[in-house]
């Protein structure tokens, strides 16, 4: 290239060009970019059980623009918040504003405006499929595992309480008995667990007056031919124990409402106790909730096993109770491993103590209804991630995944958080991290407390302060609440100041 300059002619321009950049380089510092912006320290912990492909960018919708608050980094600010020993939305800002601070970015407001509105954005049925893919994965690396090489699926129901706003009140109502203002919403859930690995398989949201049966019906797609599925004495029904039976799953229930079989009544005496019985088929009443075409489908009679279990465990209220299922072999199925197996059916009260006492899904925060149906979801996606942690614990550690504490892991996973977050951790070291977590987890082994009572009361009295038995702008407080506990009557209260 001839040079038209006529001083420093031996300067050639196109030597000081700056050479282009390939597009391998500028890939490079798009996604350096978007790592400097990705708040993703618990991704690190559960990318192996969620499906990441659900969190990516989209191109087009609510999260098209790339901001701190994308898809991915809004989920896992949620998953943090579940966490969180505080649980408010201003505790997720904060570690936001030190995260973006470490990062050298702009810091972002303290309002948690921001936050909340890509919360909202988050599709419901993307965080389905996440909750479905943890119940998937958990149930593939546990199926060699379970009672007798089968699964056993154990349902329950529980109540929850939500924020008092007209939204969730329209949802979920409160008890009648209590004035306006003066109660909160209640719903109620009914939920399938692996007894085995404590994972939350499917669930149904409704209200206080909602039967758990019907909520139950809804989840028949959850069990899988020659699952096994144990229930209390309000699962008890003729019509589900036939249904569940066609799709090859066996019930073991509770006897209740009917009157259990003698011996001189039963088909056969299978040994002491132990008696093949035979139901009539119900008669038919415009109260089943069932359809009359459905009702006329069933068998005449059903043929089950009846076992009576004698509890001779001090302490305990019931003395014997009745069994009745649908493994009606004895020598296959004995009664006393049936009996065995049924006294686990009380696991699934600690899988929702878990939830609701240690991931504080007792009292939602949210102030409407699909925010609400979100947070569930969250706090079921924590627990199934978590139980995916600790079952990989256990197996590098040799034991059975329920003999570890949960509550343990969740404070693990509190405090290795910030490690995990460290900027520029080489990939070596973040699996030395990630295995002595696991370590950490492992560490602690919950002893087995064999025939241990614990009675539901509380010891730690309240305080003597007055319920809020009127609106607020109207409930006018005792001077002498320590001499009179409660005060239905106004004018009693308005004497009381005179």
């Amino acid at each position: 290239m001839k040079n038209s300059s006529l001083y420093l002619p031996g300067l050639h321009w196109s030597t000081l060009r700056r050479k282009p950049r390939s597009t391998l380089q500028k890939m490079a510092d798009e996604a350096d970019r978007i790592r400097k912006h990705s708040q993703s320290q618990l991704g690190d912990c559960f990318s192996r059980f969620i499906p990441m492909k659900e969190l990516d960018h989209d191109v087009n919708g609510p999260f098209s623009r790339r901001r701190l608050y994308s898809k991915a980094n809004t989920f896992w600010a949620f998953f943090s918040q579940i966490l969180d020993a505080d649980g408010g939305c201003q505790e997720v800002v904060r570690k936001i504003q030190a995260f973006a601070g470490e990062r050298s970015l702009k810091v972002p407001s303290a309002s948690t405006s921001a936050y909340c509105q890509a919360r909202h954005k988050l599709d419901e049925s993307m965080m389905e499929k996440i909750l479905n893919h943890t119940s998937k994965t958990l149930h593939e690396r546990s199926q060699k595992q379970g009672w007798k090489g089968r699964r056993v699926i154990v349902v329950d129901g529980t109540g929850i309480s939500m924020v008092d706003t007209p939204e969730n009140q329209q949802t979920w109502p409160q008890p009648k008995g209590q004035q306006p203002g003066c109660g909160f919403p209640q719903g109620r859930i009914c939920a399938c667990f692996c007894l085995h690995t404590g994972a939350l398989l499917s669930y149904r949201l409704g209200d206080r007056k909602k039967s758990e049966l019907p909520m139950l019906r809804q989840q028949w797609g959850t069990f899988n031919k020659g699952d096994i599925f144990l229930g209390d004495k309000g699962f008890c029904s003729y019509y589900d124990v036939w249904k569940l039976q066609q799709f090859g799953v066996d019930s073991i229930l509770t006897l209740a409402r009917r009157t259990p079989v003698e011996a001189a009544s039963a088909v056969k005496i299978l040994g002491e106790n132990d008696l093949l019985i035979q139901w009539p088929k119900p008669l038919w009443s415009k109260q089943h909730s069932y359809g009359r075409a459905e009702w006329e489908a069933l068998p005449d009679v059903l043929t089950l096993r009846q076992i009576k279990v004698d509890v001779n465990a001090p302490g305990y209220r019931t003395k014997s109770f009745y069994l009745v299922t649908t493994m009606t072999d004895p020598e296959a199925y004995p009664a006393s491993e049936l009996a065995e197996l049924y006294y686990q059916r009380w696991d699934v009260e600690l899988f929702f103590r878990d939830i609701k006492t240690t991931m504080g899904m007792d009292v939602l925060r949210c102030k409407t209804p699909s925010m609400v149906r979100k947070e569930i979801l969250m706090h079921f996606i924590a627990y199934n991630a978590i139980g995916l942690l600790m079952f990989e614990a256990a197996q590098m550690a040799k034991q059975h995944p329920r003999r570890l504490s949960f509550k343990a892991t969740i404070q693990a996973l509190r405090q290795w958080e910030p490690v995990l977050n460290r900027q520029g951790l080489k990939v070596l070291e973040r699996h030395r991290l990630m295995a002595l977590l696991h370590d950490a987890i492992a560490s602690l082994i919950v002893p087995e407390r064999l025939g241990r009572r614990e009675p539901r009361c509380v010891k730690r009295r309240p305080k003597n302060f007055q319920c809020l038995t009127a609106p607020r702008h109207e409930m006018i407080e005792c001077l002498h609440r320590t001499k009179i506990t409660s005060i239905r009557d106004k004018e009693c209260c308005r004497q009381a100041f005179q």
